[in-house]
């Protein structure tokens, strides 16, 4: 069984986006791993492995307009199945 269920995926785009505040912001505030938030001023690339994939989407929508979200349930995907 795995630690983190949902590979969560998506992309923001906003202003004044700030990279490592937002790595900062989800090290202190959510369990999971494999993060991967890396991009601009304008747009930021969100990798992310955990069992709370909304709280993910609730936050980064405060900081602009979200898109090309991927939510992927690797339990499933281990046993074979459609994820």
């Amino acid at each position: 069984m795995l630690e983190y269920r949902y590979d969560t995926q998506l992309l923001i785009e906003g202003t004044d986006l700030n990279e490592d505040a937002i790595n900062e912001y989800f090290n202190t505030n959510f369990k999971g791993d494999c993060l991967l938030a890396v991009g601009d001023e304008e747009l930021i690339k969100i990798h992310f492995h955990t069992n709370e994939p909304w709280e993910v989407l609730k936050y980064c929508s405060t900081l602009g307009e979200i898109y090309d979200i991927v939510i992927e349930d690797m339990e499933r995907q281990a046993k074979g199945l459609q994820g």
